[in-house]
């Protein structure tokens, strides 16, 4: 039986993780670290990791992005793989998660769905075919409590496309402040909040008198949860070193 650390466990796919675990039978939550209460998740809430006192095999991270170096340190301290579901890290805990990576077992994804990992590898192999003839555009909606913007999954496709073109494409978030017709270098990102948007991602391409647009719609938060199950499973075993979800669909 693995033990699990939910980390951000009174927030809402801290819930659905809970949840989740709680139908298997190779997995359980032990624990939580949130400074929200959390009266019924049916285990244990600390309210940093360092006074986490539980048994842990695998931290599980839905949380806050200032969360990540306490957690870090707990889990280089305790030899614990992470799982990181987090969005909105800057530059430096990009790379302090990366520095962590050498010591420890560290699953990083901005977004753990399948199908947007489809999506991505769908993205990439659209870019090749088609080429600079085809502007990129990527229009990304969730709910109105999301609080950074543009999503993580959006950049991730972002930077995906940027790859699969072979050069550095710049970004552009705000076309209200470019006073100035298109280059066929940018990858225009836009952000959508409203309502209860679970997660939705359109990537289109245009070119001279078509389009070709992909997209991926979550119904359920379960989809993000089920890959960080899933992801933290995987890391039973393993060596130190940085993992995302290609290493887990191989």
């Amino acid at each position: 039986m693995m033990n699990v650390l939910i980390s951000g466990c009174g927030g809402r796919m801290g819930h659905v993780v809970a949840s989740m675990l709680a139908s298997r039978e190779d997995m359980q939550a032990v624990g939580g670290v949130d400074l929200r209460p959390c009266d019924d998740c049916g285990f244990s809430v600390f309210s940093s990791p360092e006074k986490v006192n539980v048994p842990v095999d695998v931290v599980i991270d839905f949380s806050n992005p200032s969360a990540l170096l306490p957690l870090l340190d707990y889990a280089e301290a305790n030899k614990v793989p992470v799982v990181l579901c987090t969005t909105g890290y800057n530059s430096s805990q990009v790379e302090a998660l990366k520095k962590a990576a050498k010591t420890i077992p560290v699953f990083y994804s901005r977004n753990m769905s399948l199908g947007i990992n489809l999506l991505i590898e769908l993205s990439k192999k659209a870019e090749k075919v088609l080429g600079p003839d085809f502007d990129v555009e990527i229009i990304e909606k969730h709910h109105n409590q999301k609080i950074d913007a543009p999503s993580g999954t959006a950049l991730m496709i972002a930077d995906a496309v940027s790859q699969a073109r072979g050069e550095d494409m710049h970004y552009v978030y705000d076309r209200h402040s470019q006073r100035k017709k298109r280059e066929p270098s940018e990858i225009g990102i836009h952000s959508i909040r409203g309502g209860t948007i679970v997660g939705e991602h359109e990537v289109m391409f245009a070119g001279n008198h078509e389009v070709i647009t992909i997209s991926h719609s979550a119904q359920s938060k379960e989809v993000f949860a089920a890959g960080a199950v899933n992801a933290a499973a995987f890391l039973a075993g393993k060596a130190a070193g940085l993992y995302d979800m290609s290493d887990l669909l191989k």
